[in-house]
């Protein structure tokens, strides 16, 4: 079988692995490759491979850098199956739509700026159409079912643990080259154990061939009650000066993860019962919608919060608002009392976000919260790695608000959580591929799973290719 590395290689956006196993030419993901914008944008307007040639997608969960050009692949050509777990088929039919409104409307902003130096318009990589034409392609699928998707190889998905619907890929098949058994793991983005809402992730006995994400493949997360904690020492320090807590939020996971804790910090009685809380996203409302949707995949502490809870919903209580259109967004802007805003996208590059920070970033009694992973080149990272003068839509801020960041609150294992995963595993890769990290955290996790006895371990770069 051959390998192709079309994207997340030694860095942390874009997923897009080829497999051309028997002649079947099988895409695990489609993502959106995000960072500097004009890098972005003409990364992701090139499909490195014949769309109409790939015979089925394999989506392992629905965040944007491994769903996101799933419209262009379709909008190229793309008429195979779109196989992945029933969360992720309805996450996905909002999360494309959201993503095609912002396709849209980045675009317009854009040309603004284009047209001001004589440069040529683009083009939106896909529009709301677009989005809405690839969901017919979705099939779903349960967790734990075998399902053969060409003849002699079989899909299996596992809980990934890590949002809503994630799981790891595991193709079971027989390689007709050298007339072996072989199975290739795929671990999309594992998640970590003793997390709130979903379950742990599932674990297995081993793998031929190992494609495994690093993105904190060189450090190790404060344990989860540390950082509700510290979410707690957070929101108090700053709402008793009169301030606000503004978080920069992923809409899908990470949004209701917070509600979920600053609910249990409240039902706890450690912040007050009358705090105002907001989760300033359209795409945020619909996702936790979904997650109510679909119990049937949480874990038992939630179902006991359901069930404890006044209200029986682990996403709502007394103070906590939902907005939705922009007339509601806007009237937060005049908001005096102290408060906690949550609000999309988790890196700060689009987004309501951006006016929540432009508005507060430079009042010293506020304090920007990061909960998330800040990719490279993304206004997130500037201002979480202690950049004072930033630019938002154009305009010069200074920022004079407190910086805090919660590493906890991450849905993806650390580098002791995926050894860990993998430390029961009774047959042991001949070939692993380290993918979706920066480059030193890719290279450090070769490291410890070379020191854990595995062979072949490489860290593909963009366009790389391999056998296996």
């Amino acid at each position: 079988m051959k390998l192709f590395f079309h994207g997340a290689a030694q860095t942390v956006t874009g997923t897009q692995h080829l497999l051309v196993i028997n002649g079947k030419k099988i895409l695990l993901d489609c993502g959106l490759f995000q960072g500097k914008r004009e890098e972005s944008y003409e990364i992701n307007k090139k499909t490195p491979f014949d769309a109409s040639s790939v015979d089925i997608l394999v989506l392992s969960h629905a965040h944007i850098d491994h769903s996101g050009n799933i419209p262009r692949l379709v909008k190229n050509g793309f008429r195979g199956d779109i196989i992945c777990t029933y969360a992720t088929r309805d996450l996905c039919s909002i999360m494309l739509r959201d993503s095609a409104h912002i396709q849209e409307q980045d675009i317009i902003y854009a040309n603004k700026k284009r047209a001001e130096k004589n440069l040529p318009p683009f083009k939106p990589l896909y529009i709301m159409d677009d989005a809405v034409e690839s969901l017919k392609y979705f099939l779903g699928m349960g967790y734990n079912r075998t399902r053969e998707i060409a003849p002699g190889i079989s899909l299996t998905f596992f809980d990934a643990g890590h949002i809503l619907g994630s799981a790891f890929v595991v193709l079971d098949f027989v390689d007709e080259d050298e007339g072996k058994q072989k199975r290739l793991v795929f671990s999309g983005d594992l998640g970590r154990v003793n997390k709130p809402i979903i379950r742990d992730p599932e674990k297995i006995d081993g793998a031929n061939i190992l494609i495994i994400e690093s993105t904190y493949g060189d450090r190790v997360h404060e344990e989860s009650s540390a950082s509700e904690g510290r979410l707690k020492d957070i929101i108090l320090k700053t709402i008793n000066q009169g301030g606000k807590v503004i978080v920069p939020s992923f809409a899908v996971g990470r949004t209701q993860e917070l509600v979920y804790s600053i609910h249990q910090l409240i039902n706890t009685q450690q912040l007050p019962a009358k705090l105002p809380v907001y989760v300033d996203s359209p795409l945020a409302c619909d996702a936790t919608g979904i997650f109510r949707l679909h119990p049937e995949v949480w874990d038992t502490e939630t179902q006991q919060l359901m069930n404890e809870s006044p209200s029986h919903d682990p996403f709502g209580f007394e103070r906590m608002q939902y907005t939705r259109t922009a007339a509601e967004s806007k009237r937060l802007n005049d908001l005096k009392e102290p408060a906690v805003i949550i609000s999309a996208s988790g890196m700060a590059e689009t987004g309501r976000i951006l006016h929540h920070l432009k508005n507060n970033c430079e009042n010293e009694h506020n304090t920007i919260l990061f909960v998330g992973y800040q990719a490279e080149n993304t206004l997130g990272r500037r201002i979480s790695t202690g950049e004072k003068d930033i630019k938002i839509f154009g305009e010069e801020y200074h920022v004079r608000a407190k910086v805090e960041k919660i590493d906890g609150f991450s849905a993806h294992a650390d580098k002791n959580e995926m050894l860990s995963w993998m430390a029961d595993w009774k047959k042991i890769p001949e070939h692993a591929f380290v993918v979706h990290g920066e480059e030193t955290a890719a290279f450090s996790f070769k490291k410890e799973l070379e020191n854990k006895g595995f062979g072949n371990v490489s860290v593909p770069a963009r366009g790389d290719m391999a056998t296996a």
